[in-house]
C-alpha cells in the first residue's frame, strides 16, 4: 500500500497539467534523503550531485511506468543504489585499479576532507564503513542511517531479509573492531 502522500503525487504526475508540479513535490520529498544515501556511497560531493541529477532524470522517465507494487521510496532507493554501484564500478575501471584499491580510494577521499580528524569518532566511523565489503557497506547505510526496515531493504537490494540481517550484523562487528583498534 502506497503512502497517501505518494499516491496523491503519482496521481498528479499522471495528469499532464499537473505533471511538473507533482514531480517537484517528489523532488522536495526525496531529494535530501537521496543526497545523503548517494553521498555515503560515493563520498565525493560533486559526484553525488551529478548522480542525483541522473537519478532524478531516470525517475522522471520511469515514473509513468511505476507499477506501485512497492513503496515509492523503495523504488527510488533501488534506482539510486543501482546507479551508485554502476558509477563506482565505472570509476574503478577508469582508474584501472583493483577492487580493493578502488575502495581504498574512498577512504583517501574521506581523509582529504578539510575537517578530517582521525581521532574523532565520527571520522573513525566513516573510515570503518569504507573498509567494509560493498554489500555490507550498502546494508549498513540503509539500516543505520536511513533506518530502512529489512523487508523494504530486501526489495531495494533484491536479497532475502535473513541475508541482510547477517550482512548488517557482520558490518557492525567489523566497524566495532575497526574503531576499537584504530
Amino acid at each position: 500500500m502506497l503512502h497517501p502522500e505518494d499516491q496523491e503525487l503519482l496521481s498528479k504526475f499522471r495528469e499532464p497539467s499537473t505533471r511538473e508540479s507533482a514531480f517537484t513535490g517528489i523532488l522536495k520529498k526525496y531529494r535530501e534523503k537521496m543526497y545523503w544515501h548517494i553521498r555515503r556511497m560515493v563520498v565525493d560531493h560533486e559526484d553525488t550531485n551529478d548522480l542525483l541529477q541522473n537519478i532524478f532524470i531516470k525517475i522522471w522517465k520511469g515514473l509513468e511506468n511505476f507499477r506501485e507494487d512497492s513503496q515509492l521510496y523503495t523504488w527510488i532507493y533501488r534506482i539510486a543504489t543501482n546507479e551508485c554501484l554502476s558509477f563506482l564500478e565505472q570509476k574503478k575501471k577508469r582508474m584501472a585499479v583493483s577492487l580493493h584499491s578502488g575502495e581504498g580510494l574512498l577512504a583517501e577521499q574521506i581523509k582529504a576532507e578539510k575537517n578530517f580528524d582521525s581521532g574523532k569518532l565520527e571520522w573513525k566511523l566513516q573510515l570503518a564503513i569504507q573498509e567494509l565489503p560493498e554489500k555490507q557497506r550498502i546494508v549498513f547505510h540503509l539500516r543505520y542511517y536511513d533506518e530502512m526496515p529489512y523487508h523494504e531493504m530486501s526489495k531495494v537490494l533484491e536479497t532475502s531479509e535473513g541475508a541482510l540481517k547477517a550482512s548488517y550484523h557482520h558490518a557492525v562487528k567489523k566497524i566495532e573492531h575497526f574503531i576499537l583498534n584504530h
